[in-house]
């Protein structure tokens, strides 16, 4: 049987969310004994269409408290999994991790972009399985309404400067848009895809060629300006758009194999089972809860949640007697409506009307478990209800 099946057949046999949740950090203690080691896993769930999804500040708060207790370890393993997000918080992350570990080691068995890339690219080891990916590093800038390459940017500008140079003039297209750039713009733009690269090309020297002494085919001393050079040669190749076409090109251990040592998770037979089973109970727990974003230790776990508002309502303004109100709330994964209502006051004749209808009493937790097997959360409705109302739910 495969490992998802496996799962989805304990899911069939009355597994939740909360199974799924210590069954993570089961498993996060068996890859902690096996390593010798202490994991945390950062995971985003990426097909949810939700801002706070990507990489922020708040992430590196997080995570820093996390750890706390932890600090002066000798290693961390930091799984990742994130479409990308702020390049400053990659860096503070990454900072933080050197700071208070002798050893890190990133984990990539999903997709890690972007800004994931550049956290990753700060350990002195990378596992990567045969489904991780990273992604280019070049920035992600906002010009006008348009969000686009940093690399490509400066790739145009620098082509018609020279175009400008070599026929004096520019087309009258070419001098449209040129002239609706402003210096600081194009300074912002050159110093973000600068960020990357010098951060990228500062981590790979300091930390992943931290032991590289003699050079694999000629066998000579490897010295700091080798380091150096090497470590910027191949932080600019990925942050070089066009080497990649797409922001979002799938960068496979095949590819920076090429530039670096990586280790192949499939390679340890205990790490490659134990990697697979994280990766499929975190997708599982995205897919069957509104949880968009995971931080889980041995000891710890923090899950951020989508609370989804209910469609709108008409209800009486704050201090006017409302006994109960009703609410349909949509599965956001099949789609099914959910008719559900509440009351303010303690009355079985209310229950009586509502379940009449078929409505269904909105349960004590405020977790809503959908016959697809999505968990919704109900705490948008609450907070929306109550505020509006001026009074508490009651169940």
């Amino acid at each position: 049987m495969s490992l998802i099946n496996d799962y989805i057949t304990k899911i069939r046999n009355g597994w939740g969310p909360l199974q799924l949740e210590d069954e993570l950090q089961k498993l996060i203690s068996v890859y902690n004994k096996h390593r010798n080691t202490y994991l945390i896993i950062y995971s985003a769930a990426m097909q949810k269409n939700i801002p706070e999804i990507s990489l922020n500040q708040d992430d590196f708060y997080t995570i820093v408290d996390l750890l706390s207790e932890k600090k002066g370890s000798n290693s961390i393993d930091f799984y990742v999994e994130t479409p990308g997000g702020s390049g400053v918080a990659a860096e503070e992350i990454a900072r933080f991790l050197h700071n208070n570990f002798n050893v890190v080691t990133f984990i990539i068995a999903g997709e890690a972009k972007s800004a994931g890339t550049i956290l990753a690219l700060s350990g002195h080891e990378i596992f990567m399985s045969e489904t991780g990916s990273l992604g280019p590093i070049d920035a992600q800038v906002k010009i006008g309404r348009s969000v686009i390459s940093a690399s490509d940017y400066c790739e145009w500008i620098n082509e018609k400067r020279k175009e400008a140079d070599k026929n004096k003039r520019l087309n009258p297209f070419d001098a449209t848009m040129v002239a609706q750039i402003s210096p600081g713009e194009l300074e912002s733009v050159r110093h973000a895809l600068q960020f990357a690269i010098d951060r990228v090309a500062e981590w790979i020297k300091n930390y992943k060629f931290k032991d590289w002494s003699i050079t694999e085919t000629r066998k000579i001393e490897v010295t700091d300006k080798m380091k150096a050079d090497r470590a910027r040669e191949i932080a600019e190749n990925l942050a070089k758009h066009s080497n990649w076409q797409s922001h979002g090109r799938s960068i496979k251990i095949e590819d920076l194999s090429n530039w670096l040592k990586i280790n192949k998770v499939e390679d340890d037979h205990v790490i490659s089972d134990t990697i697979s089973r994280i990766k499929i109970v975190s997708t599982l727990l995205f897919q069957t809860t509104s949880t968009f974003k995971m931080f889980v230790t041995e000891n710890y776990k923090i899950f951020r949640q989508a609370t989804p508002r209910p469609q709108p309502l008409t209800l009486p303004q704050k201090n006017q007697q409302i006994s109960s109100f009703e609410a349909i709330q949509k599965c956001p994964n099949c789609g099914h409506e959910h008719k559900l209502y509440g009351k303010f006051i303690h009355d079985p004749i209310i229950d009586k009307e509502e379940k009449g209808k078929g409505f269904m009493p909105i349960p004590k937790s405020f977790k809503l478990n959908c016959d697809c097997g999505q968990e919704i959360d109900l705490t948008g409705i609450k907070n929306d209800i109550e505020m509006k109302t001026g009074r508490q739910i009651i169940n």
